[in-house]
């Protein structure tokens, strides 16, 4: 089945999203200039979100990818909530005091947040209640754990990841009365998501991480090239630390079932997520819950089933690492990214692509044949298909559509090739999903200039 240049296109550009910041946002010259995001679905529907939003009562900015695993239902929830629980945990005491007075006397609250959202951004106006409610009795406890002191970001992150999974859990657990939105508590609260969410405020950058999505900031070195510079852990088998702290959190007995085939429990591939409530709950609580639930619940075998050698929970967590840096002059964008991306190219790979993308200019680098041996009729291919390479950055306006174009089309020599970029986007949905998984990016571009002067001011 083969898919035409233009229809490649179409499928490419379908979810993208574009954010220019404004000059000058009435408070304080931004450090980021804008973004772009873009996703490219593998199941259907896609399992992966995410969220843009300026904070309107403190400064700064909010970017996060989530990746859903065992459905969406957890990456929706996760992608609609997420940032309002940190913009709170984020709030001065006064503005709390005043945005619950205001809700208290029924007047209009002050907006929290400035969402800048695909139309394909779904959310769920069913449950927005609810979710406020939850909200509501958060920050109600922040206004009388009141310190007096501000709060820091890292600290702020940490609290509003793990309470919004503490909130995830109690809502399923406490049902509700209409039963549409039981069921969705239980969805949200049986299915998992991992998050990776950027903060900027000027020249402070905040990466929090649950899981594997991945904050990477591209690096434009004094010759012009580009680095990569890792900003968060992957969570999973693969990173010692990780297997050791789960470890550190059982009895010696379960050493041996805890990760098995580089997997939780043999199950389940990030050590840390949002919902997942099978690695959480006691076996009584899930036995209680699933038989007082709606009947679809029961007819889901995931629901069910215990996982084996399940003796101390809770298995698993949704606290974040977080990680800060410093922006320099530097360093001229960040990609947040889900696993899709990570699995098909390396880091240093995406920096350059998106280096070259956002500068125009690309490196000459001689053409790198390793162990080919190579006719002049292929090199002649070669330096075609560069050519063909630099009129293709125009094609895109969008540096996450690019990164996507490079992930999926890319053949042995780095370079786009249309015939395999045709072949991975026609392939039914059934088997899309055993050739590459969803993909979640956003690009943010960072202003130089204004973090030079930054650290001059300094």
């Amino acid at each position: 089945f083969y898919l035409t240049p233009p229809q490649v296109n179409s499928i490419l550009k379908a979810n993208e999203y574009s954010f220019k910041v404004p000059e000058f946002d009435g408070k304080n010259v931004s450090s980021v200039l804008g973004f772009d995001s873009n996703q490219l679905p593998a199941n259907a529907p896609i399992e992966d979100r995410r969220s843009a939003a300026t904070c309107l009562q403190t400064r700064g900015m909010l970017l996060g990818v989530f990746d859903g695993h065992a459905g969406c239902a957890c990456a929706q929830a996760v992608s609609e909530r997420l940032f309002y629980y940190i913009a709170v945990s984020l709030l001065p005491h006064e503005t709390l005091l005043e945005i619950e007075n205001a809700v208290e006397s029924g007047r209009a609250l002050l907006p929290i947040l400035q969402w800048h959202k695909h139309p394909n951004d779904y959310f769920s106006k069913e449950a927005s209640k609810l979710y406020f409610n939850s909200l509501r009795t958060y920050w109600q406890e922040l206004i009388d754990l009141n310190s007096g002191e501000t709060t820091d970001v890292k600290e702020a992150l940490i609290n509003a990841f793990k309470r919004l999974d503490n909130d995830i859990s109690l809502e399923a657990q406490v049902g509700d009365p209409n039963s549409f939105l039981n069921y969705l508590v239980l969805r949200v609260a049986f299915s998992g998501a991992t998050a990776c969410v950027a903060h900027v405020d000027g020249v402070d950058l905040h990466i929090a991480n649950t899981g594997d999505s991945r904050a990477m900031l591209g690096v434009q070195e004094e010759d012009g090239s580009w680095s990569a510079l890792n900003l968060s852990y992957d969570h999973n088998a693969q990173n010692e630390h990780e297997v050791e702290r789960v470890k550190m959190e059982h009895p010696k007995s379960e050493e041996k079932s805890l990760v098995k085939q580089d997997r939780l429990l043999g199950l389940l591939m990030p050590f840390r997520a949002f919902g997942d409530v099978k690695f959480k709950w006691s076996i009584e609580l899930q036995k209680r819950v699933v038989e007082s639930g709606p009947d679809q619940l029961n007819d889901n075998e995931y629901t069910k089933f215990i996982p084996p050698n399940y003796h101390t929970p809770p298995y698993l967590t949704a606290e974040p690492e977080v990680i800060y840096h410093r922006l320099r002059p530097q360093d001229k964008f960040l990609v947040l990214a889900t696993d899709g991306l990570w699995e098909t190219m390396h880091r240093q790979d995406v920096a350059r692509i998106v280096g070259e993308y956002l500068t125009g200019v690309h490196h000459q680098e001689p053409i790198a044949v390793g162990g080919y041996k190579v006719t002049l009729g292929q090199m002649h291919g070669l330096l075609a298909e560069r050519r063909a390479r630099i009129s293709s950055v125009f094609e895109d306006q969008n540096a996450a559509t690019h990164l996507i174009r490079h992930a999926v089309g890319n053949n042995e020599f780095g370079t786009v090739d249309h015939e395999r970029l045709s072949k991975m986007l026609s392939l039914p949905e059934e088997l899309a999903r055993m050739y590459r998984d969803d993909m979640t990016i956003i690009v943010v571009q960072f202003n130089s200039h204004v973090i030079g002067a930054c650290q001059n001011e300094e």
